[in-house]
């Protein structure tokens, strides 16, 4: 087993930040997310919410949006130190959705643990490149290709 990334190049985004912290792993955002409020001043502004949202694709050939179907998601809001924090995660773990908040809000105050977040983040990145190059992998044996016939 390897070790986690110490930090990455370039800390993430708010938009990439949310991403990451929306698919990493529901017990290391939870007990990441109890270090943060056990050093922080953390209030919930928004109790989680679960609900649906549309999820809308592009048709690749003429371009056109067309709505595919609806996700259950959980969405919560938080400020940690007086900075927002905020989280949208597939599925219904409101818990989970809780932590990402709190996360998110710990780098948005420059919050002690913010590096641990960045770190989390960075190791989600990190496992989603293994899965992409596992899955390319997976798939190269049924690659296709065509050659081009002279008439």
């Amino acid at each position: 087993m390897t070790p986690p990334p110490t930090l990455i190049a370039e800390p993430p985004s708010t938009e990439e930040r949310a991403s990451l912290l929306a698919d990493a792993a529901p017990a290391e955002l939870v007990a990441l997310a109890d270090r943060i409020t056990a050093a922080a001043d953390v209030r919930v502004e928004a109790q989680p919410q679960v609900g649906m949202v549309v999820l809308e694709v592009r048709e690749p050939v003429a371009g056109e949006r067309f709505h595919l179907t609806e996700v259950l998601v959980t969405e919560a809001r938080v400020t940690v130190d007086g900075a927002p924090g905020w989280s949208m995660r597939t599925g219904d773990d409101r818990l989970a959705a809780l932590a990402a908040a709190v996360c998110d809000g710990a780098v948005e105050a420059g919050h002690a643990l913010a590096d641990d977040v960045v770190r989390l983040c960075a190791t989600t990145a990190a496992a989603h490149a293994a899965e992409q190059a596992a899955e390319q992998a997976r798939v190269a044996a049924t690659a296709v290709t065509f050659e081009e016939l002279d008439r």
